[in-house]
Formats: C-alpha cells, structure tokens, sequence
C-alpha cells in the first residue's frame, strides 16, 4: 500500500510539473496578454551590456527573429506549464547552451551567460513585466499575489544558475535592485541593444510599420520610461491616456472570455493533464476560478530562501501586514479538493 501511495503521488507530482493549479505563476502565465509585453521583457534584457552582448553574437535574432521567438516560447511554456521531466529537461537544455556563450562586448569587457547579474538581470525583467502587465491589463494583483509569484519564480532563477542569496527577498526589492541596475548604468542602451531593438520592434519588412507599432503598444506602455527613452521610442501622454483606455477595457472584457480565447494552449493542456493524473478534481474545478490541490511546495533553494528571507526582512520591518507577504498564497494553496 505505501508503495503504491508513494507511485501516486510521485504521478501527481510530475503531472503538476514546477507549479500546478492554484500558483500565482499558472493564473499570470497563462493569459495570453501576458504575452503582450514580451517585446518589454526583450527591450529590458538588451539593454544589459553583457545580455546584449551574447545576443548579439550566438543568437539567431537577427536571421531567424520568429524561429527564435517561438522556441523561446516553447521553452518558457515547458518550464510553466509542462510536467516535471519536461521542465527539469528545458532548464538542464537552456543551461547547456548558455555554457557555451561567452565572449566580449563592445568595450572589451568579457562576458558569459552565465554571469550570475546577467542571469538575475534576464529573470528580473520576465518577473516585472509579467506582474505589470497583468496587473493593468487582466485585473489588480495585490501584494502578497506579486510576491507568491517572485517566489515561485525564483525556483527557475535558481536553477538557471542564480546563487539563491543573489535574489532579493522581496519583489520591491527586485524591483530596487533593477532600479539600481539603470541608475548605475550598469544596465544601459549599447549599439549592440539598438540593433537587437529594431529587429524586436520590426522583425519583417512584410509588414507595415504602423502594424508593428500597434502589435507592440502593449510592450511599450510596460516598458521603464527611463529605458524607453534610451532607445529614442516616443511615447506622449495622450498616448498613455490612450493606453489607460485599452487597459480598462481589457480588463472589462476578459473575465467575459472562454478559456480557450483567453488562455495559452499549454496551460489549457496542462490542467487537462492534472486533471487526467487525479491532481484536480474537475467536477469542482469547473466552478472555481483556480483550484488548490495541495500545500505549495518548491523543491530546491530559490524560492524557499526567498520566502524565508522575505519574511525575515517584514518582521523586521514590524509590519504585520507585511510579514504575511506570500503566506495568503500559500494557505489557500494548501485547500484540499474533494
């Protein structure tokens, strides 16, 4: 009998991959217009000298700009969305390439993809822009939503290669740390960032700019004033109201979508697949908005050293609002179904 409890739950387990139903990275990640701001994320991670760097001579961008795109989504979608195997054999697969990336930059500085700053840097833009874009344009996260999912996200950090101390506990203090990153000019627009730019922004000349432009306004409106201004990309403050007004609309609209409009189809596939595994009861799931079928739980150091530590510093803090920080998350992840 224990043995073949321990079959069942080792199933469920590889069934619900890094995360599973109920974490705050299923609810965000599986919204497609989450993906509007991956144009944000890329514009971001350029603009660090060394990230620029390696773009600009291992990647593709340049003569395969949508062959990269999409086997950058598969990838992101196996680590999300995929069963454990899958997960662990992207990150092992991701991690092989960016051994071999190394070099140096414009001026003369070595770099490697491995850099543990390039490595947090490229995390914390992905975290950010995420959070920002669901939160105006899919509803209002509150506080301890935005740091469930800085903690679950950085499991992948870690794994990727970033020391666990090396992660701010807090998502303000990501966010800190990434206004640090600018303000030092340690993060900054190089040449390399201009012409990896205008391959992101206008990846075919089939189509018409203006066309570009709309696709990325999404983007544009996420992405740092600071840095948009470095890559010369006008914006104006009609614009801004204009965006206040798709993002209100969007907002309005979404909940009234199916999910087959509104989410990716491998989050769609992934609870189909807990759902198949016993994971989720699915009966019960169709009247939910998520559904909790277990205590969360990450195995490895990232995430659990940031929540400790996250919890540390709000204590201290004397806040205690702020000491919960992730545990609403976690507590209504430990509901059981059924």
């Amino acid at each position: 009998m224990a043995g073949t409890a321990s079959a069942a739950t080792a199933a469920l387990d590889e069934a619900r991959g890094f995360f599973g139903p109920g974490t705050a990275s299923w609810r965000v990640d599986r919204e497609l217009v989450v993906l509007a701001g991956g144009s944000c994320a890329l514009l971001l991670q350029a603009a660090h000298p060394s990230v620029a760097a390696g773009v600009a001579q291992h990647s593709t961008y340049a003569t395969d700009p949508f062959g990269r795109l999409f086997r950058t989504l598969d990838s992101s979608f196996a680590v999300a969305f995929g069963s454990r195997s899958e997960a662990e054999a992207t990150i092992r697969r991701v991690n092989a390439i960016h051994a071999a990336v190394r070099g140096r930059r414009s001026d003369g500085a070595p770099y490697s993809a491995l850099d543990p700053e390039a490595l947090l840097w490229v995390h914390a833009t992905l975290v950010d822009t995420a959070l920002r874009v669901y939160d105006r344009f899919v509803a209002p996260l509150d506080a301890a939503d935005a740091q469930a999912y800085h903690a679950e996200a950085a499991e992948v950090a870690f794994r990727m290669g970033v020391p666990a101390d090396a992660i701010p506990p807090t998502l303000v203090e990501l966010r800190r740390w990434m206004d640090e990153m600018v303000a030092s000019g340690r993060v900054r627009v190089t040449p390399d960032a201009r012409r990896i730019a205008r391959t992101v922004l206008y990846p075919s000349r089939l189509v018409p700019r203006v066309a570009w432009d709309a696709a990325h306004l999404v983007s544009l409106a996420t992405l740092r004033p600071d840095v948009r201004r470095e890559y010369g990309i006008g914006w104006s403050a009609a614009r801004e109201r204009g965006m206040e007004r798709l993002a209100a609309a969007s907002r309005r609209l979404l909940p009234l979508l199916p999910a087959f409009a509104r989410h990716a189809p491998p989050a769609r596939a992934a609870m189909r697949r807990v759902v198949s595994a016993g994971a989720v009861d699915a009966e019960r799931l169709a009247h939910r908005h998520d559904a909790h079928p277990r205590p969360f739980e990450v195995a490895g150091g990232g995430a659990s050293l940031v929540r400790d530590r996250a919890n540390e510093v709000a204590a201290q803090a004397g806040g205690v609002a702020d000491a919960r920080l992730d545990h609403r998350a976690l507590e209504a992840a430990a509901t059981e179904l059924g």
